[in-house]
């Protein structure tokens, strides 16, 4: 295992690509810490339905593809 000392001493030789690299994992571990800290929401008991949770996507799909459930010759041998 490395000692804090020896970490220092590699960390001294990178270079700038390494750095910024290192900055980066630096504030991912930062950033995930600060996840793990905060408390997750709480859903109600309740049971939810798919419209309810996916509410605000609704309609954001444009398309040019008719409505399969009103269309006859979609449902045209359902069921033989």
């Amino acid at each position: 295992m490395l000692s804090p000392e020896m970490v220092i001493q590699k960390i001294q030789q990178f270079d700038s690509q390494q750095w910024n690299s290192l900055i980066e994992f630096v504030e991912f571990l930062e950033f995930r810490s600060n996840q793990a800290d905060s408390q997750p929401k709480v859903l109600k008991s309740r049971d939810l339905y798919f419209t309810e949770v996916t509410q605000e996507f609704i309609g954001c799909l444009d398309s040019d593809l008719e409505d399969l459930s009103y269309n006859p010759k979609y449902l045209e041998g359902f069921g033989q």
